[in-house]
């Protein structure tokens, strides 16, 4: 059921994505290099050694700048880059491996970007072969990796095959030309199907779109017209995401400032194609997420085993995730740590022996209580609110979640609380009202984007 014009312009309102908790700016940064490195030693002895840990290898350039983009890149045409970045990401888990000392299993990798296959086929087999021969495999391991169809080459998805991977995410946003000149993303229908296909013919079990409602010059004609190419394709999974317009964080946003759509548009933008996508036999997995009934994603949220972490919705619970590169951001379930997000100052660090950490958090108690009540939500859409937390909601979040319920956003008996199908389209602002250090901190919400 389509949110409410009112409800849209009431909720419409910055809050985090609630892939960590508490969310980065919020972060106490109280810790160094080495509580840092005691956190990863510990979390590994008491749930890694078991539970196996995953990777997210960050890998920053990109040729061109697309001017959506809110990640942290580097543009270049110039590849001598790759050996000396990849060499530094290599030394960061020989400085890891060294803290966890047993030989740890591996239950999952994602190379993210910048542009991964920016990287030529042989570079990545040279850092991931590194990193497979020194550690352990778990049985199904999750190996996933971002492409850009337009340089995705048959090359490189035959390399990461024969290394394990088995999934892919081709970043697509709109195939509507004047949507893709104006973000500065150039990529014809024929090079995401050729991509596609030879993934498929080489094994690939997952293949996955990422879309973006909210760009400039979208409207229903053009979404209407993507869809059916994405239907021709038919990726096992799609990620349908609300653009994120930050300026002043990103400048290259203003340039089409004037042409965005406005706030009723862009929901109906959504609307739209949610409504399509369950069409086309897919079914919603969450926060911005379908994929197609026999998918792993799909079971494990009948199961009730679904999980999310800084990649998004997974199937694997591992509590360990250590990224590296530059910009990356490890959880240990523990704690937080970031990277240094300067690639020159991320390679000295490393070729001085140290960690290239910027900020971190160790997670109190009470903190630990609320991420998983958060995670419930995003994933289960019911959480069970422990007393201490429920205790300490101030009477304007009391107040919020009694409107929320007239509003038929949630249901509530006692201390749990159930995301009602209109409500899973503000579940971000429903995290909101138990987010205890954001309540805190006002200021802190102008940091996020708009959650409609």
């Amino acid at each position: 059921m389509a949110l409410a014009p009112e409800l849209i312009k009431k909720y419409n309102k910055p809050v985090p994505r609630y892939t960590s908790y508490p969310t980065v700016p919020l972060w106490e940064n109280n810790l160094d290099e080495k509580k840092w490195e005691d956190l990863v030693s510990i979390a590994f002895d008491q749930f890694g050694k078991e539970e196996g840990i995953s990777l997210y290898i960050h890998l920053p350039f990109c040729e061109s700048l697309c001017t959506y983009c809110g990640c942290n890149k580097r543009i270049t045409k110039n590849h001598q880059v790759e050996t000396p970045y990849l060499e530094a990401v290599l030394r960061e888990w020989e400085h890891y491996l060294g803290i966890l000392g047993d030989i740890p299993t591996i239950t999952s990798i994602h190379l993210g970007g910048g542009t991964p296959t920016f990287f030529s086929p042989d570079s990545l087999e040279f850092l991931l072969s590194k990193i497979l021969k020194s550690a352990q495999i778990a049985e199904n391991p999750e190996f996933s990796f971002e492409g850009h169809p337009n340089n995705t080459t048959y090359e490189h998805l035959q390399i990461l095959r024969s290394l394990g991977f088995d999934r892919v995410s081709f970043g697509i946003q709109d195939f509507d030309e004047k949507v893709q000149k104006a973000i500065h993303r150039i990529q014809p229908f024929e090079k995401v199907k050729e991509a596609t296909e030879n993934a498929r013919a080489l094994g690939y079990q997952s293949i996955n779109f990422d879309l973006i409602y909210g760009l400039p010059h979208q409207d229903l004609e053009t979404l209407w017209d993507t869809l059916s190419k994405v239907s021709e394709l038919r990726p096992e999974r799609i990620a349908f995401y609300s653009y994120a317009h930050l300026p002043s964080s990103f400048p290259a946003q203003k340039s089409f400032e004037a042409f965005l759509p406005d706030e009723q548009l862009k929901r109906a933008l959504y609307e739209f194609g949610k409504e399509k996508l369950l069409e086309m036999g897919y079914e919603e997995i969450g926060m911005d997420h379908f994929a197609l009934p026999d998918d792993p994603l799909c079971l494990a949220k009948k199961s009730g085993s679904l999980h999310r972490n800084f990649m998004g919705y997974t199937t694997i619970k591992s509590k360990m995730l250590l990224g590296l590169g530059a910009s990356s951001i490890s959880d240990v379930w523990l704690g937080f740590a970031q990277n240094e997000k300067n690639m020159e100052q991320y390679q000295t660090n490393l070729l001085n022996h140290h960690l290239p950490l910027i900020k971190g958090h160790i997670l109190s108690a009470e903190d630990l209580q609320i991420r998983q009540l958060i995670l419930d939500l995003i994933c289960k859409g019911e959480a069970t609110i422990p007393f201490s937390i429920w205790e300490k909601l101030d009477r304007h979040n009391l107040e919020q979640l009694h409107e929320m319920e007239n509003e038929n956003l949630i249901n509530s008996i006692q201390l749990t609380l159930k995301v009602t199908e209109e409500g899973m389209a503000v579940v971000r602002n429903i995290c909101s009202q138990f987010d205890l250090r954001m309540n805190q901190n006002q200021k802190a919400t102008t940091t996020f984007s708009k959650a409609i």
